[in-house]
């Protein structure tokens, strides 16, 4: 990782040394121009950071993740192809406000998190998090969320409406709503695990202003009942119900 030019590593150790360099000036010291900066939040290998820049050279690509390991595949490529209008930032994110300053993000991609179906601080569509999002984004700046998750979905849905958001588009159903384009129909590994699965992917794009209270909403939500199992063995629904009648 440390010897791709496109990775910049600063874990919350690091940041207690020194601060943040480029924060305000991403644009200058590290793209070179005045494109659009994009943050995709949670990139894992890096598949959306990289298909958006490949699409889109008037912006700039941000990838933010935790594990190098996932990371490192994404990097690894963009460097090979030489796409020089993406980078991939290791750190928490919990943590991002001291990499962009104000009005410095355009846009944010929340693609395939976890649910956090018991902890809603942790939900990265959560009102503590679009606080933090407010602190870099600009005004009516873009959240896309991209999840296989109902209950993710539902709740972000719920969000949204209860907070008076702007929406551009909200479907459960995105491939089987025909309003799929060539952005949104890059798929990461995981989705394409869950596609092949039978899961719908859910779909909302809306506007964060910067200021107003944030509300959660008075939900309750079913959990997803994939989600009892573990990463490495994800299955649809339908499956699990299959599953247990062969056992009865």
């Amino acid at each position: 990782m440390e010897t791709l030019e496109c990775v910049l590593q600063y874990p919350f150790a690091r940041l207690q040394k020194e601060q943040f360099a480029m924060k305000g000036r991403w644009n200058e010291d590290f793209f070179h121009n005045d494109n659009p900066i994009v943050l995709e939040l949670g990139c894992g290998k890096g598949e959306y950071a990289v298909g958006l820049a490949r699409r889109f050279p008037d912006k700039n690509y941000i990838g933010i993740d935790c594990k190098g390991a996932r990371m490192w595949t994404g990097a690894k490529e963009a460097t090979a192809e030489g796409i020089t209008n993406v980078a991939f930032l290791r750190t928490d994110i919990e943590l991002i406000n001291h990499f962009f300053a104000p009005g410095e993000v355009s846009e944010i991609w929340i693609t395939f998190p976890d649910p956090q179906m018991k902890k809603v601080r942790k939900r990265l569509t959560g009102t503590r998090f679009l606080a933090l999002y407010r602190q870099l984004l600009a005004n009516n700046g873009n959240v896309h969320l991209k999840t296989d998750s109902p209950f993710l979905y539902t709740y972000t849905d719920a969000l949204v409406k209860a907070n008076g958001f702007n929406t551009d588009i909200n479907t459960s159903d995105l491939y089987g709503s025909g309003i799929a384009d060539d952005i949104l129909e890059i798929k990461t590994y995981y989705e394409r695990q869950w596609l092949s699965r039978g899961l719908t992917i859910k779909y909302i794009k809306f506007h964060l202003p910067s200021s107003g209270e944030l509300i959660e909403p008075d939900i309750e939500i079913e959990e997803d009942t994939y989600r009892s199992f573990s990463r490495g063995y994800i299955q649809c629904p339908q499956l699990i119900d299959e599953k247990q009648h062969n056992k009865e």
